[in-house]
């Protein structure tokens, strides 16, 4: 019977022993996935913190990006309003050649054009109700040949210039007066922006 009692005794302090030991390491396995947990976690919360930053980072860059798209834009229609306003020059009846008061205003665009290489200009050549169709484009092409060839002499560039002849078809003034007439013997200009 004493056997048996050592036969347990040992049983139950085996048992005792295992129970501590498993336990023990269950514990260290506990605490052990509680810091990779925390390591996980703070790597990820890191990870998060750097991509959250990046993001601000990509959004504060298209924010910037897209207000200096909007000033450019802006700064281009002042120019074209400022362009808009060039004035026509006028001719003589039946003439196409530049008088001195006309050549002031070309030098005008001419200065503009040159400041503001990004623009192009479309010379409109323009003529009264009198004559043929076909006499009036042809005197409308050299009116604007005569613009354009101006100012190309003041510096602007060649390649910068576009005429055209409406002839009588596009009248400034409808009318059927010698005052009409003298304004619709005109070269008109069109500023456009370059295409890219």
């Amino acid at each position: 019977m004493k056997r048996n009692l050592r036969v347990i005794g040992v049983l139950v302090l085996i048992v005792s022993l295992s129970f501590i030991f498993v336990s023990g390491c269950a514990k260290k396995q506990v605490v052990k996935e509680e810091v990779l947990t925390k390591q996980e976690k703070a790597t990820e919360s890191a990870e998060a913190v750097a991509r959250a930053k990046e993001e601000s980072m990509l959004k504060e860059k298209a924010l910037e990006e897209r207000a200096m798209k909007e000033k450019a834009l802006e700064e281009r229609d002042l120019l074209l309003k400022e362009a808009a306003a060039f004035k026509n020059i006028y001719f003589d009846f039946d003439r196409y050649d530049l008088k001195p008061q006309m050549r002031e205003i070309l030098e005008e665009h001419a200065g503009w054009l040159i400041q503001h290489p990004e623009f192009k200009v479309i010379v409109e050549g323009h003529c009264d109700e009198r004559g043929t169709r076909e006499y009036n484009l042809a005197l409308g092409e050299r009116r604007a040949e005569a613009a354009g060839n101006y100012l190309v002499t003041l510096g602007v560039a060649k390649g910068k210039l576009t005429t055209i002849s409406y002839g009588e078809e596009l009248p400034f003034d409808q009318g059927h007066t010698k005052k009409a007439w003298a304004k619709n013997r005109r070269a008109h200009f069109v500023v456009v922006t370059e295409k890219k």
